[in-house]
């Protein structure tokens, strides 16, 4: 992967898993002296009620590398939330943003020179941290390959649109 074409922002979603375990995420990748990098700063300094934004890491003291920020979509509600989202969800997300970098899906710059937000859902009815990880690692590493491919390409997006649906509505 390189990054010759000077873009400031890519933008990737993923999608992951069935159920309550799921995992949905959207992703804004690029230098830390551009969009992204001004994302990453104003969520991290404006934390709102129910909302802290964090710094994701692969071990307490470990912050995976391009610096990746935890934006969660859903408010904590109990104790296993808080554990299926500081813990399991975001864990899938370092080991995926980890790989993507070693494995040049980001490009070289990307370890020291750009950031990674993330926002993610984790459903406050998960039931199975395993699944919460192993779904949220996968949708990251989706995200991300989508945002540096600009992928779903029109064509796809356009095939799509035509029957509309998500797990959530489909219209008749």
């Amino acid at each position: 992967m390189s990054a010759a074409n000077n873009k400031q922002l890519y933008i990737g979603e993923g999608f992951e898993g069935p159920g309550v375990n799921l995992c949905h995420v959207n992703v804004l990748i690029g230098p830390r002296n551009g969009p992204a990098g001004l994302a990453f700063a104003t969520a991290l300094a404006t934390p709102t009620a129910g909302h802290a934004p964090f710094v994701v890491i692969a071990r307490p003291g470990i912050p995976t590398k391009p610096a990746t920020l935890y934006v969660n979509k859903a408010q904590i509600v109990n104790d296993f939330h808080g554990n299926a989202t500081w813990g399991a969800s975001q864990a899938g997300i370092a080991k995926a943003v980890a790989e993507s970098l070693e494995s040049g899906m980001l490009p070289p710059e990307a370890e020291d020179d750009w950031v990674v937000v993330t926002a993610n859902w984790v459903n406050p009815g998960a039931d199975d941290l395993d699944a919460v990880f192993l779904n949220h690692y996968n949708g990251t590493k989706n995200a991300i390959k989508a945002a540096m491919l600009g992928l779903p390409k029109k064509e796809e997006v356009f095939a799509a649109a035509r029957q509309v649906s998500n797990p959530f509505y489909t219209p008749k």
